[in-house]
């Protein structure tokens, strides 16, 4: 059995986070190109940890690491100008910043880890 990845794990539930919420603005607030970037950034973040699992190399795997943490920041851009916007309420706002900020931290002591070790891009 597989050893649980807490990365993997709460990268695929930011996903059906960001998959329900562009459903929300969608359906609920007619709202269709600014659930389109949420969609896809805050999906592309669990999606690029999941392929740094089988990186050709270190250095892949580090790679694959920095653009997932590039679209996590992406995806905080837009979780914050939806609230800014009014398309989503402070409640909204604070559990989907807390999870995205969490992401953010373990990507960044991932990498920053792994670039101490001697690793680089």
């Amino acid at each position: 059995m597989k050893k649980d990845n807490i990365l993997h794990t709460k990268s695929y539930a930011f996903a059906i986070r960001a998959v329900k919420l562009s459903q929300y603005l969608n359906k609920e607030k007619k709202e269709y190109v600014l659930s389109k970037q949420i969609l896809r950034s805050g999906t592309s973040i669990g999606a690029l940890v999941s392929e740094s699992q089988y990186a050709q190399s270190k250095a892949d795997f580090i790679n694959k690491l920095m653009i997932s943490l590039k679209e996590a920041n992406e995806t905080q851009y837009w979780i914050n100008l939806l609230f800014d916007t009014q398309f989503i309420s402070k409640e909204m706002h604070k559990s989907l910043f807390d999870d995205i900020d969490e992401l953010i931290s373990l990507l960044v002591s991932i990498t920053k880890t792994m670039k101490n070790k001697g690793i680089t891009k």
